[in-house]
Formats: structure tokens, sequence, C-alpha cells
């Protein structure tokens, strides 16, 4: 039996167009500004154009940015309950509206209207509603923060409305104002969501929209009185943006690129296996930054399994988006076509099986049929770029390690599918892929109360639930740091004296470099002055090579991360507990370096921040989440990996401590830099380790130049995130800058300093989400 066309009507849609004159000008301050420089919203199945739309300027981002910035206190003043409801009210207007909105996204985007209707409009509705109840609590379950701002947010093409819902809800309920830009292509949903805000009662500049190419999103990025970047899109403009803003203070969050890998064990049910394989590279065209682009079947079952995929392909319906039978629309642009076409002949060339259905694809528009292709190498193109088309790249596999092995072969980390009846492996190979959402016999699920992110160059930041409100506040506490760090003038360096003394030798103390005292690559060193000018010791001047070697040592560290939380618990009580049992001498070390006249202080405050520390390693815990499905999302906290911090100058022992702990409490593996001018309260700790059954690689330690070794780990490829905090401006500025080349997260203080004897600045889960990520797992039960 075959369905007959059913195709929906645009009337309403059209209707809505012809009112405003197929013509748009901006929204700014709940007005419409006349039309500028034009340029055409194409409907992507047919080619006609729907309306005009306004080239936004650098002016124009001026005036949406004052308008926001004036309008932000009164927003925030208003308080929970009444921005709750108005936020409520647009969630009721987004229902009532909802097969408008619908239509008109189906127009201008080529997605069926099967998932503009029942998938994008109940999410974008469900994304009002479920922030609408954050900004009711928000004075209770964030007391601690407050509103960023101003925020920048820039959204991509495949899927407009329901982006403009995951971004602009959020800062809504936190208590920002928005200057948002739609994607070119696809900007008509955005501009009737304007109307939307204004019915909804949306106080005049919350919310501005600034429709344009390219030199919008520039200038919202480069506008200095934007206090948070919100981007969705590609990895390579995510590059861009984080390198423009770097130094500018601005948060940043981005959702970029992805190349996700679905999993379909032996034991699997294959059939559903397929559906969930056609919904996660089919839908919306595989224009999903999610989509599972890359099968991994393991090897049993691969012929099976390929063969009732092809039959699935076989049934695929593709043509008009409006009719309701179909399951493929058009692409969102003919140069999204040719690239698509580009990426699939370089497999063709390179021997690879290239399978489509016989279909007939529509005279005018971007179509593109789907497509599985098989015998393709792990280095391919196809099998490595994100190709953001219905084409997907199958290989096989033999054990559950070399499907993680080949899952994590990638520089993305966004999403995973992962297919099997044996609950155990499903749970075991979940937390070992490295990806921001992992889906257990499910596939593009997504909730407002579960957040979505990714891993690597999948960029960093969530969007929904408690972790997505936290990317759009500031912890007040931020707000009490000093202006700059204090760091007491020294004296005039005195000559270093010649060995004095019957028994005297000369020490010089080395690097720490897994678990040993290692020489300088380099074979230099430099001399450490005390505050009065006095000379203390040498240290080892660190190198790119010293780095390399400190990287390779942590990496090999990773049953640190794999150690229960209770164990590293007590690892940290042990070097609190032998620190103490020399505070004497570590107190006479701060005393000679600092000139500090109350160094017991800093010593007991640094076991303090231990036990601190040690406290939270095993209460850090995940929450699970209630979606409405039949099932949980539990969403762990992970460590990052590998982490780089360079250390401040003030209090360099309880700096040093204050951060490496909650790094290493979470099961990170550091690599570290010590106050540049103080080190040797670092260097004494070696033995403090070495008597705390710290295993080896686990914190590394590396003396010398601040800013050449924070210049080589914040262009190492091995190195997951960078942490800076010596007060160096510019320093801080280049890291985030050059963190941009593999998108590495980054945590900096700026030209700021922080009061390192306060829990509030250097303690708490500000801190500790730094220090890890969060991963939703989506586990269905009771169907």
């Amino acid at each position: 039996m075959e369905y007959g066309p059913a195709p929906e009507s645009t009337k309403e849609a059209q209707a809505w167009l012809e009112q405003r004159g197929r013509q748009f000008g901006l929204f700014i301050n709940n007005e419409w500004s006349e039309a500028g420089e034009l340029f055409a919203s194409i409907n992507p199945a047919n080619g006609a154009k729907l309306a005009d739309l306004t080239q936004g300027t650098a002016a124009d981002v001026d005036r949406a940015v004052a308008a926001a910035r004036a309008a932000q206190p009164g927003w925030q003043a208003l308080g929970g309950h009444g921005r709750a409801k108005i936020m409520y009210a647009i969630a009721r207007l987004m229902q009532k509206h909802a097969r408008l909105f619908a239509v008109l996204e189906t127009l201008d985007n080529g997605k069926t209207i099967r998932e503009t209707r029942d998938v994008d409009l109940p999410l974008v509705a469900r994304h009002f509603y479920h922030h609408a109840g954050w900004a009711q609590l928000l004075a209770e379950e964030f007391a601690d923060h407050r509103a960023v701002g101003v925020v920048g947010q820039i959204v991509p093409w495949n899927f407009p409305l329901l982006m403009l819902a995951w971004k602009i809800a959020p800062a809504l309920a936190a208590g920002n104002t928005v200057v948002f830009k739609p994607a070119e292509f696809t900007s008509l949903t955005a501009l009737l969501f304007a109307d939307i805000c204004v019915q909804a009662g949306v106080p005049a500049g919350v919310v501005n929209i600034v429709t344009g190419d390219g030199r919008v999103g520039e200038a919202i990025v480069k506008h200095a009185g934007i206090d948070k970047l919100a981007f969705t899109g590609s990895t390579e403009v995510g590059r861009l943006i984080r390198e423009a803003s770097a130094g500018s203070g601005k948060k940043l969050s981005l959702e970029l690129g992805g190349k996700s890998p679905f999993i379909v064990f032996e034991d699997a049910d294959l059939d559903a296996a397929v559906e969930g394989l056609v919904d996660s590279i089919w839908f919306n065209q595989g224009q999903v930054c999610c989509a599972g682009s890359r099968l991994l079947v393991q090897e049993s079952v691969q012929d099976k399994f390929l063969d009732k995929l092809r039959a699935r392909m076989d049934k695929l319906t593709l043509g008009s988006p409006l009719d309701k039978s179909m399951d493929i629309g058009a692409l969102v642009d003919p140069v999204q076509k040719q690239r698509i076409e580009g990426l699939v002949q370089s497999a063709r060339d390179e021997g690879c099986t290239v399978y489509q259905p016989a279909c007939e694809l529509p005279a005018d528009g971007s179509w593109f049929p789907p497509t599985l292709i098989t015998g393709a190498s792990t280095a391919a193109a196809v099998a490595q770029a994100e190709i953001f088309g219905p084409v997907l790249v199958a290989m096989s596999f033999r054990t559950p390690p070399e499907a993680v092995q080949l899952a994590n072969n990638t520089v993305y980390g966004l999403a995973a599918c992962v297919w099997t009846e044996n609950i155990s492996l499903a749970l075991d190979v979940a937390p070992a892929i490295k990806a921001g959402v992992v889906w257990i016999n499910t596939a593009n699920q997504f909730d407002a109360a579960c957040g979505f992110g990714g891993y690597r160059e999948s960029g960093y930041g969530r969007e929904g639930g408690r972790e997505g409100m936290y990317e759009y506040m500031t912890a007040l506490s931020e707000d009490a740091r000093p202006a700059a760090p204090v760091v007491e003038p020294k004296a005039k360096p005195k000559a270093v004296p010649a060995s004095g003394g019957v028994f005297a030798i000369d020490r010089t103390a080395k690097m720490y470099i897994g678990g040993k005292q290692a020489r300088p690559d380099g074979a230099y060193s430099r001399a450490i002055h005390g505050a009065d000018g006095e000379f203390i010791a040498e240290v080892g001047e660190g190198s790119r090579k010293d780095i390399r070697n400190a990287v390779e040592a942590a990496h090999k560290a990773t049953g640190w991360t794999k150690a229960t939380a209770h164990n590293r618990a007590q690892v940290l009580y042990y070097i609190a507990e032998n620190l103490a049992a020399r505070g004497e001498e570590f107190a006479a070390r701060i005393a000679a370096m600092t000139g500090s006249k109350n160094a017991e202080k800093e010593v007991q405050a640094s076991i303090e921040r231990l036990f601190y520390y040690a406290a939270w390693a095993d209460k850090y815990d995940g929450l699970a989440h209630q979606p409405p499905m039949h099932g949980i999302t539990v969403a762990l906290n992970e460590p990052l990996g590998v982490i780089g911090i360079v250390c401040p100058n003030e209090a360099p022992l309880l700096g040093f401590i204050s951060l490496v702990a909650p790094a290493i409490a979470l099961g990170n593996r550091v690599v570290v830099v010590p106050s540049e001018a103080h080190p040797l309260s670092a260097t004494d700790l070696y033995q403090v380790f070495d008597t705390s059954d710290l295993p080896a690689g686990v914190v590394n330690i590396i003396t010398g130049s601040a800013d050449e070794l924070a210049r080589t780990l914040a262009t190492h490829g091995d190195i997951d995130a960078v942490w800076r905090h010596d007060g160096s401006a510019e320093g801080c500025a280049e890291v985030e800058r050059l963190s941009a080349s593999t998108l590495k997260r980054t945590w900096v203080g700026g030209a700021k300093g922080r009061d390192w004897y306060s829990t509030a600045q250097a303690g708490g889960r500000a801190v500790l989400a730094h220090a890890s990520q969060v991963k939703n797992i989506w586990i269905p039960y009771g169907v």
C-alpha cells in the first residue's frame, strides 16, 4: 500500500508574508526599522523567493546593543515571577500559532512539515515553559549568581526556530537581554517570533533581532558592549569567534560540529536500530550537528544489518517538504549540495562503494538522495569530515574496545548512539565514548531539562538543564575580586653567593615529571631571590620539550581518572597530612621568598583547601533528569583529561593548591607552572607528593617563564584545558587566542586577581565546573 499526497496548506504563512509586504526591517527595541540593503530569503525546495530581508550593519548592532543595555536593569528588576509570566505567555503563544510557525519553517528551511510540526515546535514551547520555571526559581536555586548582562547569540540554519528557543529562553530566564542573529538563509521564523514577543509583553529592548550575513555576526562578536557570546555553527567559525573574543572578558559557549558514531552490537534489536539510524542520519536531511553519520556495526551482524538498512533506504520518500508523507526534504542551499556532492565523489575516487536508492529528484531546488558509503578507511575524508548531509559512512568492529576506539577516532565529541540489549555493555561503553551526549537504544532525543553540548572540537558549554542556566550567569564572588594581583615589590636581586660553609653543597630544584625529579631539557636554570633580594636557590628553566614530557606522563596516568572518588579523596587527605607535618618548613620558605609576616596562615589555608577538595571529591555528583519520555537522562560530571595550569604569584603555595586540588579531585591530571617569582613552594612539594600515594604523572611541575610555558600549553594538541591565573592580561588573552587551534577549554583570570583565602572565590561548584564537563546519557525504560 502506498500513501497518496498529503500537502500542507501554506495559506496562513503566505498571508503573513503578504501582510508584511514580503519585506522586513530589523527588530530593535520592539520597533521595526525601515528596510535597508536587501537580500532574498529563498524556498530551497523550489527556488522561489519568499521575502526580502534587511542586511544589518555595524551601526544596527550598535543600536541593538544600546537598546539591550538600557533594558537589562529593568528586565532583571522585574524579578523571577515577572519574567516567568512573560515567558509562559511566549510558550502559550507559540503553541497557539504552532502550525503557522511549522509551515513557515518548512518553507524557509526545506525540512519536512512532519519534523517542524512534530519535533521542532513542541520542543520550542517546551523550552520556554521549562525556563519560565527556572525564572520563577532563580532567586532560590541560583542565589549566589547574577545575570551576565547583554548576550549576543548567533545560530545556524538547520534548526532556526529551535536554536532560537535554546538560546533566548535561558538568557531571558536568568535576567539577560539579547541581541540575536538568525542564520542568513533562514530568518523568517525569528522575525515571526518578534511579533510573539510584542504580543507576550516582552519589554522594549529585551529581545533584538538583527538579520544579515557574517558581517552582522562579526559585529556582534567584536562589540565591546556584549557580555556573553553564544554560538552554534561550524567548528571553523567557532575557532574564529574564540580568537576574536580572546582577552575581551566575554563569557563564551560554543556548540559546534560533530561526526557522531552510531554503534550497533550483535545482540541489538536490529530492526529497531535501523529505524533509529534512519532518524539519526536522515532526519532533517542529515543537516544535524549530532547526526549519526558514522555507522559502526559489529562484524558478526554487519552484512545482515546493512541488508536491512538498504531495504529501508529503498522505502524512504523524498519530495515536497510540505507533503506530510515525505521522509526527506530539500537541502538548505545549492552551496551545501555542492559540498556534499564533492565529498561523496571523493569517496568514489578512493574506491569506496556508494549506495543510493533509485529515486527521482525534483527538478527545482536543492536535493540529494539518502546515501550509504562502505569500504572507507578510518582516515578517509568522508569518515573524518562533517558532511552535514544525508550521507552515512559504515564500517565494522569486532570487540567493544575496538568500537570505543573507532568511536573516539575523530576530533569531534558531540554525540553518540549505542544499540545493545545488554545493559551492562551499554553502561560500560557509554562513559568511555568522548561525547557530551550518548543515547542508548534511541537517537536524537532532546529536552529542555537535559544539557546538550560537546567535547573537544565540538565546542564547550551546555544548552538546557541546570548547566545551561549557568552559561548565562556570573557568580557574585567574581564581582568581589581585587582589581589586580597584589605582589609585594622585591628588593634589587643580589649577586649569587659562592658556596659557603664546610658542608654547603649546591642544589638546584629540578622539574617533577612522571613522579620523578627531572633536569630541564635545555640545561638552563634561573636564580630565585627573596623579598630582600638575597639569593635563595635555582630552579630549572622549562622548555617545550619539558612540557611534552610532562604531557606524556600525564596521559599515562589514566588510572587516576578510573580510580574511585573515595580513593582520590584519601590521597588529598594524605597530602594535607604530610604538608602539615612539614608546615614550619613551608612557612619559612614562603617568608623567605615573599617577605610575608604571616606565612603560617598561608600554609594552614593550604591544608584546609586540601581538606576542602578532598571533601568535594566524592560529593560532586551528577543528576538524573526525567524528560518527557519513558526513561531517564543521567548527567555525569566527567573530568576534562589533562589540564595545563599557570599559577598566581601571590600566595604561591595556596594559589598552587587551590588550582591543582580541584583538578585532581575530579580525576584530571595536570601539568603545572608554579609561580614564576616564587616557585620553591611548589618544588618543595615533591617529597610531600611522593609520600602521599599520589600516582606518578598525576601532578607534573615545570618551572620557568609563565609566558613561554603558557604559550606551549595552549598550543599543545594533547592538553584538554588551560588555566592561567597569574594576573597577566596579555598572557591570558594569548592563552584564549591560541587555544582556538584545538578549541580547548580555558579558565583565565585576566588582569584581575583572586582572593585565594576566600572559599567563595577559590572554591565551590564554580571552580569544580571548570574542572569537569557534563555528559548526558539517555537510558530508556518502561517501553
